[in-house]
C-alpha cells in the first residue's frame, strides 16, 4: 500500500502518518516540514504557498514511483474568521493557494507523470454550508469539493472523494473554539459537540478506506454518515 499525504508537520496529517507506518504502508510526503519523530517516511521540503515549485518538487520526490493507493489532500489552513466583507484579497488568496490551488498542480503533476492513483481523498469541511463567520476557509473548502468534483468526470480510472471528518482536537479547533459567537454563530454548538482526538480520526478514515469507494466518485461525505 503507497500513500500520499500532504501536511503532515501536526494534527490529523501527522496522525494519518503515524496509522500508515504502522499497518506498514509505504508514505510518501512533502510540505514545510516533518516532524523528527516521523521514520521510515520519504519526504521532500515544499511550501504550498509557492505554486509554481510544487510541480518540480513532486517530480523529485515521484522518481521511482509509477503507482499511490491512496492519496489524502490534507493540508489546509483557517485563514480569517468573521465578516468577508473586511478580509483583504491577499488573505484570501493565500487561503485559496493553499487549500484548492495546490491541490490542482499535485493532481495535474502526477497525471502528467502519469502516477497511477487509485484514490484520491481531499480533506473538506461542514463549513461549506457557509454560515455566517466562516469566510474564505468556507470558500476554499467548496472550491476544493468542485475541484475534485470536476477530477472525477475527467478521470475515470481514479476514485475522488471529499470528505468531512468531523471535529478533530487540534490547534485549528482550538482557534475556532475561542472565537465569539458575534463573530462565529456556530461555535456554541461546536463547542457541545462531539469531538475526536487526530489519532481516532486518522485510523477510522484508514479503515473505511473500503467503503468510500461505495459513493459516487466526486461525492462529498461527512465522516459521520458513513459511520452510521
Amino acid at each position: 500500500m503507497k500513500i500520499f499525504i500532504t501536511g503532515v508537520d501536526s494534527g490529523i496529517g501527522k496522525a494519518l502518518v503515524e496509522e500508515a507506518l504502522k499497518r506498514g504502508y509505504e508514505v510518501y510526503t512533502f510540505g514545510l516540514s516533518l516532524p523528527k519523530d516521523l521514520k521510515g517516511v520519504q519526504f521532500v521540503q515544499c511550501n504550498l504557498l509557492e505554486l509554481e515549485r510544487i510541480a518540480s518538487k513532486l517530480r523529485t520526490l515521484m522518481k521511482d514511483v509509477k503507482e499511490l493507493n491512496l492519496i489524502i489532500l490534507n493540508a489546509g489552513v483557517l485563514g480569517s474568521l468573521g465578516s468577508i466583507k473586511e478580509t483583504p484579497i491577499y488573505k484570501i488568496k493565500e487561503t485559496m493557494d493553499i487549500n484548492v490551488w495546490s491541490n490542482k498542480v499535485i493532481m495535474d503533476t502526477f497525471l502528467e507523470l502519469g502516477v497511477k492513483m487509485g484514490q484520491v481523498i481531499g480533506m473538506s469541511t461542514g463549513a461549506v454550508s457557509c454560515g455566517k463567520g466562516w469566510n474564505v476557509y468556507a470558500i476554499s473548502k467548496s472550491a476544493l469539493n468542485c475541484l475534485l468534483k470536476l477530477y472525477a468526470g475527467e478521470v475515470k480510472e481514479t476514485h475522488f472523494l471529499s470528505l468531512s471528518p468531523g471535529f478533530i482536537i487540534t490547534p485549528m479547533l482550538e482557534e475556532i473554539m475561542y472565537q465569539s459567537e458575534e463573530v462565529l454563530p456556530a461555535v456554541e454548538k461546536i463547542k457541545k459537540s462531539k469531538k475526536r482526538t487526530p489519532e481516532e480520526v486518522a485510523s477510522l478514515i484508514l479503515d473505511l478506506v473500503p467503503k468510500f469507494r461505495s459513493v459516487e466518485s466526486g461525492s462529498f461525505v461527512d465522516i459521520e454518515d458513513l459511520l452510521g
